[in-house]
């Protein structure tokens, strides 16, 4: 008796294992914590992210991640907020890939703008003294360009324009520190090149103004009366009221007054 009944014992298992009957299923395996669980987890997580506590709130957003569906919107926000998260802690760089993610990943999603946006963000904090590298700084500009691009109407376009802006003052005024650099050692050729750029390259900088100014200083120096005539009408066009024009261009240089 003993034998049949481990020799039945033995057939189920091996039925259990796809070696028996079809009619003998594997158990069910369970299938994570239950929503209200996920609720609670998201809840304090939510808590600690407003507390700035950036790691204990990131592990619980990674946790709600892990334990739903990554198509469930609250995955998504999840995945959102674990790259916040990772920004407030230092981490630029593994919140820029993070945030990308998020946006690459589902383009048509409500937070996809936004998530580009916050990688823009993440870049450009790793550009934050203007005579550093600028390339992090450049990064920022492409991914603030690729959000207006994909996403013109979106309400945090404006925002993307303006960080844009900034980081183009930035760019014009490390142009200027290098010419200013040349200026002093009257290297002006050089620093002609430099000046020229800026007002090219960022006529809307903060800085350009003052780069046409010292650009005239530089042709004086160069005794290029035709540039400083050209300069002194474009520099009267869009900026007559910055300060120093008046003296840096009489009236008589000017030859779009006609006098």
């Amino acid at each position: 008796m003993r034998r049949t009944v481990w020799g039945w014992a033995v057939c189920g298992a091996l039925a259990a294992c796809g070696g028996g009957s079809s009619d003998v299923r594997p158990a069910a395996t369970p299938q994570g914590i239950s929503r209200e669980a996920v609720e609670s987890l998201w809840t304090e997580a939510i808590a600690l992210h407003g507390r700035g506590e950036w790691a204990e709130a990131a592990t619980l957003f990674e946790r709600v991640t892990l334990e739903i569906p990554a198509a469930d919107p609250l995955a998504l926000e999840a995945r959102f907020r674990f790259a916040e998260c990772q920004l407030g802690q230092g981490q630029q760089l593994q919140a820029a890939r993070e945030f990308r993610k998020v946006s690459d990943e589902t383009p048509n999603s409500g937070l996809a703008p936004e998530a580009l946006l916050r990688a823009g963000d993440a870049y450009a904090e790793l550009w934050r003294r203007p005579e550093l590298d600028p390339t992090y700084g450049q990064t920022a500009v492409a991914t603030y360009q690729e959000l207006l691009n994909r996403y013109p109407d979106s309400d945090v376009a404006p925002r993307a324009r303006m960080r844009i802006k900034a980081l183009e003052n930035d760019f014009a005024f490390k142009q200027y520190k290098a010419a200013q650099y040349y200026l002093r050692l009257k290297a002006y050729d050089s620093a002609v090149l430099y000046l020229k750029d800026i007002a090219a390259t960022y006529p809307q900088a903060a800085i350009t103004p003052t780069a046409l100014l010292r650009l005239i200083e530089a042709y004086h120096h160069l005794d290029y009366e035709e540039d400083i005539v050209e300069v002194c009408g474009y520099i009267r066009r869009f900026h007559r009221n910055h300060p120093g024009v008046n003296e840096a261009c009489p009236v008589a240089r000017d030859t779009t007054t006609g006098t």
